[in-house]
């Protein structure tokens, strides 16, 4: 049969013509035929009434004309006909209708099984829902529970608890269930990835609005006790490089450091770490010294001096610690800062024997949440989301919580500034409104400077007894929203009342950044007591701050070009472990997949496609359980005596705000491992902590000391996670030189893939490595040893370059691609 052309038949209507005159005939009311006019034959036309003005001429200053009285009967038989056309009309309207409820609503707000279940539509649509329904399956969910084994049935929060045998919950657990991917973690069940495509949306918020993350999983570690006391704690597990401990003691700032074992620096790496201290009440600089320290949940460790004299010398204030880290390891830092604390109270009293003092270490996991809103606008969210009280008296705060207002972003703040302050229940207000940036003319107000102050700082999120008092909020969601429905005018917030709770907080200004500054991503840390995570978190979502998951907050550090912890942290124990469990699960998904679709690593050449082999790059022997395919870089002891002579190199990471400086003074010694050994011997000794012993020689030192870098390409390509790094000598670095600005033209698109370089000249691997949205092309951040990267910076100076060029080959690939390479710390 030939088919017509469109022209043929010029009355034949299309399917959405057909569709929407079906439609517009579904919703048209009939109208009742008019009658014969009385005194003539006529017949007025029969039909829909058409649009138009009404002839009719209705007077509204008069009450003539109208009836005393009016018979229900004879005006419900009149109206007959438009009554049974308006019921038709409805009828038939509803059953036109091409869409079901659950269709109707946003992509955001649709459920999976809201076809067939009435409760996953919103309330406002749920009988509409109901009645779509059909009849059996409507009968079926009106089933209720069975009345079989009434009272074996366990309560929801019963059977809630019971699935957290093995894992802990946040309290914001179902919440993030409803709209992301779970897994666990750390123990912990987190978010991973929000369920709908949001990867470039979520770096767009990071970047022009906001996305929040629930950080609560983060492990508190508390220490009380002397000023002093604690100082030397710090001290003695700190990374010495850290910049800014004086200034934070005040607690109008919070302190980022590396945590290392006891006096193990530059040794013993754990994890970064954050350091809040305490301000120091109004008025009050000094505190009893023989004050004893408040009873702490959660207690863990004591450490005492006992027989101390009162008439002892005066001690410093007792102080408190907060200490910040990735739950993955609390034990080990709890270990650390309890060794530390040990050593440092030995010491006092051996010094002052006639001086009492203690340290307190306490757990405080699930004492309080944590919110992380990133972007330029967290600012507005804030204000918008939540409302000070008003009889907060300090000057300094009635300054600051105005102008956030007008704050386009926090970057224009000192680092690490701590606001304390007390708010109301957010639900009063819900649902809340995004401030608006106030403009003088063409241009944005300029908001007033804020100053880190300790007065600025005070908060009773830090007192456990005011915790405790509001670990439960008086008023459920149910109460407020009783109370809200009495309200004349909807939609207008409560007035708070006095048994309304008041609930402390802090805001803490958090920054990822590198030492250039010139991609980083600026923010709020919000720290709530426990119990409020849910009661803040609708009322920080609400006006349209995303939220992202561990894979969010990981490209928040990757876009800003900072490590991130565990993946860029070779050299600790945690490190391995992640790399460990990832490489597990990439090998199984590796064997699953067919030959013929799975990169062949041995002819690659890849030489450790699942994990980086640190201790062959670095020239140390390998372990016995190591992979057979791995080759040393360096020949093993022939015999049992040679193997007690042979020295024993320790991976070390150097990181820190020094790198820079350190290195610089290192090549300006003619033995670097010298050079290296005698900065970090003044970096202990500046902390009060020994030299190294005279095991730990320079020329180890050096040879097992890695450093972090960051990789910008040259030309194309973006680099993934384990890229292998390969040095190049000086003929190539020129070619690469020379030919820069053809490879941006891509003149080499159509050139065969060349044969992998060989394995000696591998010098290091990427940790984390993708293109880079905020950049616009590849980046990636790796590791390589120090030695290596004082001989590529000598062959760049011979090349009048001003970074050193090196190669990166992806472990499943054969194309090598040209990089200038960075140090991270600088």
């Amino acid at each position: 049969m030939v088919l017509k052309r469109k022209g043929d038949d010029a009355e034949e209507m299309t399917s959405r013509e057909r569709k929407k005159l079906k439609v517009a005939g579904a919703r048209t009311i009939a109208v009742q035929p008019s009658v014969p006019a009385s005194g003539s034959g006529t017949v007025q036309s029969s039909g829909n009434a058409s649009a138009g003005p009404s002839s009719t001429t209705v007077r509204f200053d008069s009450m003539q004309g109208l009836p005393a009285s009016i018979d229900v009967e004879m005006f419900t038989e009149a109206r007959a006909y438009e009554i049974d056309a308006l019921q038709k009309a409805i009828k038939t309207a509803g059953e036109s209708v091409t869409h079901r409820v659950w269709q109707t609503l946003p992509r955001h707000l649709r459920r999976r099984a809201a076809s067939h279940d009435v409760r996953r539509v919103p309330l406002r649509l749920r009988d509409k829902a109901r009645a779509e329904m059909v009849p059996v399956t409507r009968r079926i969910l009106k089933r209720g529970r069975s009345k079989q084994g009434k009272t074996k049935q366990v309560s929801r929060t019963e059977s809630l608890l019971k699935r957290q045998r093995d894992k802990t919950w946040l309290e914001t657990h179902i919440w993030h269930a409803k709209r992301m991917k779970m897994e666990n973690m750390w123990g912990y069940r987190l978010a991973v990835t929000p369920t709908e495509k949001s990867f470039r949306p979520s770096h767009r918020a990071s970047m022009h609005g906001s996305i929040l993350h629930d950080s609560s999983y983060h492990s508190l570690i508390e220490l009380k006790g002397p000023e002093n006391i604690l100082r030397n704690v710090l001290d003695l597990c700190c990374d010495p490089q850290c910049t800014g401990m004086k200034r934070s003691m005040s607690g109008a700032r919070v302190l980022e450091a590396d945590l290392y074992k006891s006096g193990s620096y530059p040794f013993d790496l754990i994890a970064p770490v954050t350091i809040m201290w305490r301000p120091l009440p109004v008025g009050n600089t000094s505190a009893p010294a023989n004050a004893s320290p408040a009873e702490g949940s959660s207690k863990r460790r004591r450490k005492r001096k006992n027989d101390a004299s009162v008439n002892a010398a005066p001690q410093s204030p007792t102080r408190v610690i907060w200490v910040r880290s990735h739950p993955a390891v609390f034990d080990d830092i709890f270990a650390a800062l309890q060794e530390s604390a040990s050593l440092v109270l030995e010491a006092e009293k051996q010094q002052h024997k006639d001086v009492y003092a203690e340290v307190e270490i306490i757990d405080l996991r699930g004492s309080v949440n944590a919110f992380e809103i990133m972007g330029p606008k967290a600012s507005q969210v804030i204000k918008g989301a939540l409302s000070s009280v008003a009889d907060d008296d300090r000057q300094e705060f009635k300054k600051f919580w105005p102008s956030l207002t007008d704050l386009q972003t926090t970057a224009s703040l000192p680092r690490g500034i701590v606001i304390g302050m007390k708010v109301l229940d957010p639900r009063l207000k819900f649902p809340p409104k995004n401030a608006k940036l106030r403009m003088e003319g063409q241009h944005p107000a300029t908001p007033a400077m804020t100053f880190p102050a300790a007065i600025l700082a005070q908060s009773e999120i830090w007192d456990e007894e005011k915790r405790s008092a509001l670990k439960k909020p008086t008023y459920k969601k149910k109460d407020l929203d009783a109370r809200r429905s009495k309200n004349l005018v909807p939609g207008t917030p409560l007035s708070p009342l006095r048994q309304d709770d008041r609930i402390p907080l802090l805001l803490i200004q958090r920054s990822l950044e590198s030492p250039s500054g010139t991609h980083g991503i600026h923010g709020w840390m919000v720290v709530v007591p426990a119990g409020w995570g849910m009661p803040f978190l609708p009322s920080l979502v609400h006006t349209g701050t995303r939220v992202g998951g561990q894979r969010e907050r990981g490209s928040q550090a990757f876009e800003a070009g900072t490590a991130y912890f565990p993946r860029d942290f070779p050299c600790t124990e945690f490190y391995d472990k992640h790399w460990d469990e990832r490489a597990v699960k990439e090998k199984a998904k590796w064997n699953r997949t067919p030959p013929a679709k799975r990169a062949n690593f041995k002819k690659l050449g890849t030489r450790s496609p699942w994990r980086a082999d640190w201790e062959v790059v670095l020239g140390l022997p390998v372990a016995s359980g190591a992979d057979e395919n791995l080759v040393p870089a360096q020949r093993e002891p022939q015999d049992a005596m040679e193997v007690d002579k042979a020295p024993t190199v320790r991976p070390w990471l150097l990181r820190g705000p020094e790198v820079p400086t350190i290195l610089a003074k290192a090549t300006q010694n003619f033995n670097h491992g010298a050079g290296l050994l005698a900065e970090i011997n003044r970096l202990r000794t500046k902390r009060g902590m020994d030299v190294l012993d005279a095991s730990n020689r320079p020329e180890d030192l050096l040879k097992g000391a890695l450093v972090m870098v960051r990789l910008k390409m040259v030309s194309r390509g973006a680099p993934n996670d384990l890229a292998i790094i390969y040095r190049i000598d000086d003929d190539e670095a020129r070619k690469i030189i020379k030919e820069k600005g053809k490879m941006r033209e891509g003149a080499d698109a159509n050139e065969p893939p060349e044969s992998a370089p060989p394995q000696t000249s591998i010098i290091g691997y990427v940790t984390t490595g993708n293109m880079s949205l905020s950049r616009g092309e590849g980046f990636a951040i790796g590791a390589i040893p120090v030695s290596v990267l004082l001989e590529l910076r000598q062959q760049a100076q011979r090349n009048e370059e001003s970074h050193p060029l090196v190669k990166i080959r992806d472990r499943a690939g054969m194309v090598c691609r040209a990089a200038y390479l960075e140090l991270l710390d600088s």
